[in-house]
């Protein structure tokens, strides 16, 4: 609760929200419903904020945008625009190079999608990575699949260096161009760039500009409101069938809906509680009750946890920590 006068302090002083009073320097901050004491910190995206005389103070550096796509054709944009296409080709997660087909630049990241069931959705299967990319060198080919990687040099042209390496359960590569990418060795994978691209970026990823409205942007450059139409012209071969029809897994598999959504509730739980006001779970519950519902020959269990652990992510990026997993849960 903000620190302001109470009835019943004196004049000068402050309720603390303990039913005691204080002066103003000593007020507490909230934060997802836990209390702060003066001077305290906390991090909030990449900024770090100190509780002030009950409010907080926090810097106000620009932080790396991320798209993620999971599971069976989820998608959330730099920007935020969370949206599902099922797609089976190679198509253009995100690149700087956009447009003018002369143009140049240092990076394309191509996710290839594959059928993940019997109901025609679409799992990503490899990420291939581009980087010192112009519009006639690809100097490292970095392939990521089946739980592994490798890495093709084809000209020393552009300079830029990569790293990679493990953290936990994540490989990351980060390269010296401000691209980095995580990739759970399954089907999530998270891009993340520096601000030095923000509305500079076209693909699957949207165009981080910090305006969601505008992320349907076809590869030649029109505003699309259809996800499909929008998904379509980013395919990297014109031999790839078009997507004429959003699949509804539960629709086509009834008798795993039921186990679907009992499965899925738990983000809409009391676990998850901290985060609802901050990340809505419906796009996320029903995304997980969609791939629950696709994953009919085999990695059921997979699906669920890779879905579940989409929410608990944006949890985790709006500073609401939930410790969902236990030892029959994922």
């Amino acid at each position: 609760a903000e620190c302001v006068s109470g009835c019943v302090c004196p004049e000068g002083l402050f309720d603390d929200g303990k039913g005691g009073c204080v002066q103003e320097k000593d007020c507490p901050c909230s934060h997802n419903n836990q209390q702060y004491s003066p001077g305290e910190k906390i991090t909030v995206d990449c900024n770090t904020c100190t509780c002030q005389k009950g409010d907080w103070s926090c810097t106000k550096d620009v932080c790396y945008g991320t798209c993620m796509i999971y599971g069976s054709g989820h998608y959330i944009t730099f920007d935020g625009k969370f949206y599902d296409f099922d797609g089976s080709c190679e198509y253009v997660a995100t690149q700087d190079f956009c447009g003018d087909k002369n143009s140049s630049g240092s990076f394309s990241i191509i996710t290839e999608n594959v059928p993940c069931g019997t109901t025609g959705v679409t799992c990503s299967k490899a990420i291939k990575i581009f980087l010192g990319v112009s519009s006639d060198t690809q100097c490292i080919y970095i392939s990521m699949q089946n739980k592994d990687y490798k890495e093709i040099q084809r000209d020393n042209g552009d300079d830029v260096k990569y790293w990679n390496r493990t953290v936990g359960l994540y490989l990351v590569i980060e390269a010296s161009n401000g691209v980095m990418l995580i990739w759970d060795k399954k089907t999530t994978v998270f891009i993340k760039l520096t601000p030095d691209y923000k509305g500079k970026v076209c693909g699957l990823c949207g165009n981080f500009d910090d305006k969601s409205n505008n992320d349907f942007t076809t590869r030649n450059g029109l505003q699309e409101t259809n996800a499909l139409k929008f998904g379509n012209s980013w395919k990297q071969s014109s031999m790839c069938p078009d997507v004429t029809e959003e699949i509804k897994p539960c629709d086509v598999k009834p008798h795993r809906k039921s186990w679907a959504e009992k499965e899925c509730s738990i983000i809409r739980s009391e676990v998850f509680k901290i985060c609802h006001s901050k990340v809505d779970p419906t796009p996320f519950y029903e995304a997980c009750v969609h791939d629950a519902c696709s994953c009919d020959s085999g990695g059921d269990c997979e699906c669920f946890c890779s879905a579940v652990a989409a929410y608990a992510q944006e949890c985790t990026k709006a500073q609401a920590c939930v410790f969902w997993r236990t030892p029959d849960i994922c």
